[in-house]
């Protein structure tokens, strides 16, 4: 039984300072500070059971992310959670179409300079705020249920699920019967596929081996180990530089042989005729993908680049930047993309990534997702497993990405046996970082933090 009713919601502003060993770096993000606006939520609910949600950032403007949830806070805030997932649809709309909120520009000052930065709707930091709270929520009703997030929904009947879906906006591609009748024929087999997944996991990939801003004698050693891991799938960062591009992605290829699997990724580098003529440069490697070639918004434009390279055998794929599901919708439509990457914190929460995974089955188009960050892998898993289970029943040309970095500071980290991801056992949605991580980690007065900006004389 869901109950209690919200009694406060806390926010925080937890940063880890990755640029320094260019962990994360790409063409488009040279220095990224892996960060996080961090949400716990609590009722006066006996239980005294919290919920916890995470939104992915980079550093500079998170503390955006976090007036944006304060703003939101209000929504949240005396509401009883047995009537929030009673009326999941609702309250989500409540949360993407405040008459103001969705309209506004933020004013942030900071070090002198006035920053003006678009948050709606349904897209950039109110999207990223509304994540937050909403993965708090749902890391709550699966705690309260006993369950991890995955086998929540799992266990769900069709009608119950469908119901904290948001079709607004889709309804020409997908319809509320049409997702319940995917579901219900996603019936047969789905104990068999459950038992899979326990016994062997959710195939993964590697993006930790070949950050751009890594030396070679890294990257070399990384591979190395990897592959002495069992992975056999791989990503590489391309974009900035092609004749670097051709070196490293030969270097890569060699070590990992023929066999193995090369995907890489621009972050947004490219203009579109140089994204096909740079991935035509680069087709001798033989990469399954080439990710985010060109703005994320450019939907025509990866169109085009899917229908350039296909004779090629380079798919497209695209999604961590993809603001909602309509973008998804028209990347769909337009036959854009032939690997799609939902995102547990760019898209609004399980809710809005539920009806992506069911417009990409109805499309046909594997979903890999994009993870890494902080805390994404531990979110992403959770969707995938119960995609296989519930949605796509299949494995074809899927796999998640997985980044080992900062599983450390979680209460629940990910588990990866194998080089795949092994279904979490615990209760949630694999959200509550550790308590003294979050201290440590706090800008801009937690303990590293203080340390850093007073070397660098701040």
């Amino acid at each position: 039984m869901v109950h209690g009713r919200v009694s406060r919601l806390s926010v925080h502003d937890v940063r880890f300072p990755t640029s320094l060993g260019g962990h994360g770096s790409d063409a488009m993000h040279t220095d990224p500070d892996y960060s996080a606006a961090y949400v716990v939520l609590e009722t006066d609910a006996e239980d005294g059971l919290k919920g916890y949600g995470i939104t992915f950032t980079l550093g500079r403007g998170t503390e955006v992310v976090v007036c944006a949830v304060n703003a939101l806070a209000p929504h949240v805030l005396n509401k009883d959670l047995g009537e929030i997932v009673g009326d999941f649809r609702g309250f989500y709309r409540q949360l993407t179409s405040d008459g103001q909120l969705r309209w506004i520009f933020y004013r942030l000052q900071t070090t002198g300079e006035e920053l003006n930065l678009q948050i709606g709707p349904e897209k950039g930091v109110v999207h990223l705020a509304t994540a937050a709270v909403l993965n708090a929520v749902w890391d709550l009703w699966a705690k309260q249920e006993g369950k991890p997030l995955w086998k929540l929904l799992v266990d769900m009947d069709p009608r119950t699920l469908v119901s904290c879906i948001d079709f607004r906006y889709i309804t020409d591609v997908l319809t509320e019967e049409e997702a319940c009748e995917i579901l219900r024929q996603s019936q047969v087999g789905k104990k068999e596929r459950e038992e899979q997944m326990l016994a062997h996991g959710y195939p993964a990939y590697t993006t930790s081996c070949a950050w751009l801003g890594y030396p070679d004698a890294t990257l070399k050693q990384l591979c190395s180990e990897a592959l002495k891991d069992g992975w056999t799938r791989f990503k590489v960062k391309v974009g900035a530089d092609l004749q670097d591009d051709i070196r490293r992605c030969r270097l890569v290829r060699n070590m990992i042989g023929p066999e193995k699997t090369l995907m890489m990724d621009a972050n947004q580098r490219w203009d579109v005729p140089e994204a096909v003529e740079w991935m035509t440069k680069l087709a001798e490697f033989k990469p399954l993908w080439i990710e985010e070639p060109t703005s994320p918004d450019d939907i025509l434009g990866h169109a085009a680049i899917s229908k350039a390279l296909a004779p090629l055998g380079i798919g497209v794929a695209t999604g961590e930047q993809c603001h909602n599901r309509v973008i998804f919708k028209q990347l769909l439509q337009a036959k854009a993309l032939k690997f799609l990457q939902i995102d547990s914190c760019r898209l609004g929460s399980v809710n809005e990534n539920l009806s992506v995974l069911l417009m990409a089955k109805k499309f046909e188009i594997p979903v890999c997702p994009h993870a890494g960050g902080v805390g994404l892998c531990e979110l992403v898993q959770h969707l995938i497993i119960f995609d296989f289970i519930s949605v796509s029943a299949s494995l074809q040309d899927r796999m998640c990405e997985y980044v080992d970095h900062l599983h450390e500071h979680f209460k629940y980290p990910v588990l990866i046996r194998e080089a795949a991801y092994m279904p979490p056992k615990d209760a949630g949605y694999s959200t509550e970082m550790k308590e003294d991580s979050v201290k440590r980690h706090r800008y801009p007065d937690g303990e590293v933090w203080k340390k850093l900006l007073s070397a660098q004389g701040n």
